[in-house]
């Protein structure tokens, strides 16, 4: 599957749920799972830029790309693990060129204010700059 249908399918199973505040919920609540092991909550996994702190640590596995990130905030964490689940297991020139679309096709960006959609714009930054590394380094 491309990252482009990965994406696709995760919106379609996000948007089953009619109501976006109850679909940002179901985020919210995804991400309660997601936790980083202690060794990477260090200040060079840092995302710049976010209003709590979130760490991303990525990696990769088999030529698959890995992230892992974990925030202070419960809803930055529930967004962030979603961009994290989006790009895991796919190939890092594709994790570099795809943009995520969720946000707009979930309704987010009309609920989320612009302090966190920076955020989330510097995570997505933190993402691409690692797949290239990734892709630089094989």
């Amino acid at each position: 599957m491309s990252l482009e249908e990965k994406q696709q399918s995760l919106i379609d199973d996000l948007n089953i749920i009619q109501d976006p505040h109850e679909r940002l919920n179901a985020v919210v609540m995804r991400g309660r799972s997601t936790k980083l092991e202690e060794a990477h909550k260090v200040e060079a996994n840092l995302v710049p830029g976010c209003v709590s702190r979130v760490w991303l640590h990525g990696e990769m596995v088999d030529g698959r790309t890995r992230f892992v990130c974990e925030a202070e905030s419960p809803m930055v964490q529930g967004l962030a693990a979603l961009l994290c689940e989006l790009y895991t297991d796919a190939d890092p020139a594709e994790v570099a060129a795809v943009e995520p679309r969720v946000w707009e096709s979930c309704s987010f960006t009309k609920m989320l204010s612009p302090t966190r959609l920076n955020g989330l714009a510097n995570m997505r930054g933190k993402i691409r700059q690692m797949a290239n590394e990734f892709t630089s380094a094989s």
